[in-house]
């Protein structure tokens, strides 16, 4: 059975949610979920473990990582120190950097929010050898903008969907995943 590595949000489960839809595929899950020790670190040392899991069990061609808002941060922050990754990798509703929407009066700043497009503008980011990005046009936590200015500088297709916010919703993600499964 393939194994894939699996970052989901703060406070979110590996066998729960979009975790235990993939299990249910018939694949087995491993990654790390940001409760508990692993949540409890600072944020460095958890990209270095995010790092060191990839390099160890998950640096070839044939590897699969979905992860989903601030664990689609972690990883992307863990890609900014490695060399392009080898396999594919889905990203939802990624968190890309720090924000604040006036209409809603209310912002997010996560830890380094400017080095991922820093790096990107330099053209020092590398790019995992396949990667999509989906995001909500509604989304306050994961600017579609700034996703869709992230995906461009660096080479990501990134699929704006109408009408969702944070939760890209059940059947889209679950018509995503199938088609990304298949394909890779």
């Amino acid at each position: 059975m393939a194994t894939i590595y699996y970052l989901p949000g703060r406070g979110g489960r590996l066998l729960a949610g979009l975790g235990k839809a993939i299990h249910d595929l018939g694949f087995d899950i491993t990654g790390r979920e940001i409760v508990g020790t692993f949540g409890e670190l600072v944020f460095s040392e958890q990209v270095a473990t995010v790092v060191q899991d990839l390099r160890t069990h998950f640096w070839d061609e044939s590897a699969r990582v979905v992860a989903n808002s601030f664990g689609a941060y972690l990883f992307l922050h863990a890609q900014s120190g490695l060399s392009a990754f080898p396999g594919s990798v889905l990203l939802l509703s990624p968190i890309v950097g720090g924000f604040y929407d006036d209409s809603l009066g209310t912002g997010f700043v996560p830890p380094l929010p400017d080095k991922l497009f820093q790096l990107a503008l330099n053209g020092s980011m590398p790019t995992p050898r396949w990667c999509e990005m989906h995001v909500g046009d509604q989304d306050w936590q994961c600017n579609p903008e700034k996703v869709c200015a992230l995906g461009a500088l660096i080479g990501v297709s990134v699929s704006v969907v109408p009408d969702t916010g944070h939760s890209l919703g059940q059947r889209y993600v679950a018509e995503v995943l199938d088609r990304w499964l298949q394909a890779h």
